[in-house]
């Protein structure tokens, strides 16, 4: 069996040059891109209370992320990569990737970084940071 990469993937710059590097570096590698809804992102709107809001959020979520794995399954094959899975979990993203990782035969963790830094990385924290620390397969930020 060969080596599963999984790859987190949030829309951002730094996830589509983590999937571009795991393509490049791993190209006889499954990379799993793994979308994580966190759920505390629906309810800091005044639409929130709304009771179908909740569902119709989580809807569009998953079209988003779709769209996202279309564009990335092109980013990957553009870099030479090989297959792809995907993954769509709800959770906090730290603790979902972590456990996925864990729970699914991964061999590598390969993430992007939103190149946080002083009181705004100390305010938002880092998931890539905590992921590092966390993981129990090596992990590579990608910035």
């Amino acid at each position: 069996m060969g080596k599963r990469i999984l790859v987190p993937v949030d829309g951002s710059d730094g996830a589509a040059h983590a999937c571009e590097f795991a393509a490049e570096e791993f190209p006889d590698a499954t990379l799993v891109l793994l979308h994580v809804i966190n759920p505390a992102e629906a309810g800091y709107s005044a639409q929130a209370s709304v009771p179908s809001f909740s569902e119709q959020w989580y809807e569009q979520q998953e079209r988003t992320a779709e769209e996202l794995f279309d564009k990335l399954d092109e980013t990957v094959r553009a870099a030479g990569g090989g297959e792809t899975e995907h993954a769509l979990e709800v959770g906090r993203p730290t603790k979902t990737i972590v456990d996925y990782a864990g729970d699914n035969d991964i061999d590598h963790i390969v993430m992007g970084s939103h190149g946080r830094s002083g009181v705004s990385r100390i305010l938002l924290g880092s998931v890539a940071e905590i992921v590092v620390r966390r993981a129990t397969v090596p992990v590579t930020v990608v910035r």
